[in-house]
């Protein structure tokens, strides 16, 4: 091709080069539509549903975990007790306990003691009802003392416990009279001096 062939090219119109293609007139673009106001409303009510259910689960889960808490606290109190009432039933069937209160009834051990045989309703041993008192201290002072029993009043004297009877402090009143409860404590709990 020629300089005259290529200068010929050029100058020819488009048309003639390219008439595969027609040339068409473009087209108004499309105003933009506005988006309903239902979708608008729709997709808020949704996102504050979300939201309040949320809260709301925020919050079931928030008072489940303080009446766990409480339960839990509950339960521990209660633990507690059964342990307190434990001990009071121990100390309760305990032998120094038991002997103080047939000593209070007035039974006395026996020093030689008789025994039934079963096998043929035979009596061994002296027979005889025991008389007097006892070399055997029931008490038990001798004994090492129960501590679970040391304030526990006797079945049949309510006023003595297994120590003996209480010793009644009397404390003289304003009015002059005697009374028998403590001094109030006005400068707060009294605590023990300690080195």
């Amino acid at each position: 091709m020629s300089a005259a062939d290529a200068v010929a090219a050029l100058a020819t119109p488009t048309r003639e080069r390219g008439s595969d293609r027609p040339l068409r007139v473009v087209e108004e673009p499309s105003r933009r539509r506005r988006p309903k106001l239902i979708y608008g409303v729709v997709a808020l009510a949704g996102a504050l549903t979300i939201g309040t259910a949320q809260m709301a689960l925020s919050i079931l889960t928030t008072q489940s975990s303080y009446e766990l808490s409480t339960l839990t606290q509950e339960a521990r109190q209660l633990i507690w007790q059964k342990q307190i009432l434990h001990d009071d039933v121990a100390g309760l069937s305990s032998p120094q306990y038991l002997a103080a209160n047939a000593s209070a009834l007035g039974m006395v051990i026996e020093e030689s003691p008789s025994y039934l045989r079963l096998s043929d309703g035979a009596l061994l041993g002296a027979g005889q009802a025991a008389l007097g008192a006892s070399t055997v201290d029931a008490i038990g002072r001798a004994t090492v003392p129960n501590a679970l029993i040391t304030d526990t009043p006797l079945v049949t004297a309510p006023d003595a416990t297994i120590e003996g009877a209480p010793v009644e402090t009397a404390v003289v009143g304003a009015d002059g009279g005697v009374t028998n409860t403590p001094p109030p404590i006005t400068d707060g709990l009294p605590t023990p001096s300690t080195h």
